[in-house]
């Protein structure tokens, strides 16, 4: 199956345009015979780059609470529009694809990493477990209703955002359900992708895949609160999608600065063959030692019984 990452520039806090981009690019992975492609973490409608330059943490600042009103907005929800017509075109086009989006939910936004299946629609939406650092200003908690597996063609594959990649009990929930590709998304940056794409690639005997995007100031609206701000900042995601074999080593670097398809063709017999020695769910396992317990429920604030 040949496989991509999606290495665009994100139409940042514009959820129209956001659509459009990845129904262009989804055109373009079908007509080159992609059978999953995965797009970066939040890329539909955008990362919060404001939070680590503009004291983000001020309790009750109005510029603060006008950033998060707008970034608030932009985020869609998993019954909207935008995701009924990207779903439309991964059922048209054929394209099993990982998207990450803002997701709303009244008055929160999520990190959310979908599944997107031609055949069911939208099969898991992953909310990150935990958002890194200054992201808890704008991001709520996840759980794990989404860290399932998916079987496309003759290969399993699972994903997850951004940092909690480096979380071992999340890598081993999904390794534990037989993944075969691990599709990890990023902001953008190969700082975060050189060493842990490769890593997850053969401490799972897995393919890995990266999907970062390319931001820069200019790519900031014109009336965001802190936009003036930031020019001095925003150094500009450079992208970082890589992808590496079920030995280690790359089939694709990193590609830095690049607008473009990732691609990479993988075989499910090359995963068999590297968990000949290793098998870290199976034979190298020790399920007598360690009980590993992963509770799938969605949490909610509120259930109802009429």
């Amino acid at each position: 199956m040949r496989v991509a990452a999606a290495q665009l520039r994100c139409p940042w806090l514009d959820p129209t345009a956001g659509t459009a981009k990845v129904v262009e690019y989804l055109e373009k992975a079908a007509a080159d015979d992609v059978g999953l492609v995965a797009f970066p973490e939040t890329f539909l409608s955008g990362y919060p780059f404001w939070l680590n330059e503009t004291d983000a943490s001020r309790f009750d600042d109005p510029e603060q609470k006008r950033a998060y009103a707008a970034y608030l907005d932009a985020a869609v929800e998993l019954t909207g529009p935008q995701l009924a017509r990207i779903t439309e075109a991964v059922r048209d086009l054929g394209v099993f694809t990982y998207l990450g989006i803002t997701e709303r939910v009244h008055g929160t936004v999520y990190c959310t990493l979908l599944a997107i299946s031609p055949n069911a629609g939208i099969v898991s939406a992953h909310r990150k477990l935990m958002p890194t650092y200054e992201e808890r200003l704008v991001w709520g908690t996840g759980d794990g209703h989404g860290l399932r597996v998916h079987q496309v063609e003759d290969i399993r594959v699972g994903g997850l955002n951004c940092w909690e990649n480096w979380m071992p009990l999340a890598r081993h929930a999904l390794y534990a359900q037989g993944e075969d590709l691990h599709v990890s998304v990023w902001p953008g940056s190969t700082r975060n992708t050189t060493d842990i794409t490769r890593f997850i690639a053969q401490e799972g005997r897995v393919y890995s895949l990266a999907a970062g995007a390319l931001f820069s100031y200019a790519d900031i609206p014109a009336d965001f609160p802190f936009r003036d701000r930031l020019a001095d900042h925003v150094s500009g995601c450079d992208g970082g999608s890589a992808v590496a074999g079920p030995d280690g080593q790359w089939i694709v670097a990193p590609v830095s600065g690049k607008e473009m398809l990732v691609t990479a063709d993988i075989d499910p017999a090359v995963v068999r063959a590297e968990r000949h020695n290793f098998d870290p769910v199976g034979h190298y396992a020790r399920g007598d030692v360690f009980d590993v317990r992963v509770d799938r429920t969605r949490l909610a604030p509120a259930r109802f019984s009429d």
